[in-house]
């Protein structure tokens, strides 16, 4: 009687056993495609997030590099440029600080606008109206010409323009 009772414990082990690999088999093929589901569902999450920082980034360059460039024509504006009258030797650095800005980001796909404002005296500069002024803005239009295209509803946050400034004061002694 124990012999018999041994076998069949032994059959019901192995039987178990069997039953338990059918269940990893199947369970196996049940889970076979799930990384590809699973994929195909975060891939679009993080790739948005990835698109997101590059697109920024690229941003905060474009950004940078205006105001590194407005800052550099402002610097420019200092060079005595010859002139008959007060007014037109500012104007001409003006439009000398313009071109100097705009070499400076002559990179950007579409060129940026520059405006030269002059401040002359008696106003003069907002800080010190005892001195002249030559302020110079660049404009790129990132809305109609961005250097990444965006994803769609990514245009909905982004900004439509780009501003660099900066402003140089000049001592009306030294204009002439």
């Amino acid at each position: 009687m124990k012999a018999r009772a041994f076998k069949w414990r032994a059959r019901n082990d192995h039987a178990s056993r069997r039953s338990g690999l059918r269940g990893q088999r199947r369970s196996r093929r049940h889970q076979r495609g799930v990384a590809a589901v699973e994929f195909a569902l975060a891939f679009p999450l993080f790739f948005t997030i990835l698109y997101a920082i590059v697109m920024y980034s690229m941003m905060f360059l474009v950004q940078h590099s205006l105001t590194s460039a407005a800052a550099e024509g402002a610097r420019a504006a200092l060079v005595y440029q010859y002139a008959s009258s007060t007014s037109a030797a500012l104007t001409s650095r003006g439009s000398a600080a313009c071109t100097r800005a705009l070499a400076v980001v002559s990179w950007l796909t579409q060129a940026p606008t520059c405006t030269p404002v002059v401040s002359a005296a008696p106003s003069g500069c907002s800080s010190n109206t005892a001195m002249d002024c030559v302020q110079v803005t660049l404009t790129y239009p990132w809305g109609s010409s961005p250097l990444i295209p965006p994803l769609p509803l990514m245009g909905l946050i982004s900004p439509t323009s780009l501003v660099g400034q900066a402003t140089v004061q000049i001592d009306p002694v030294n204009i002439l």
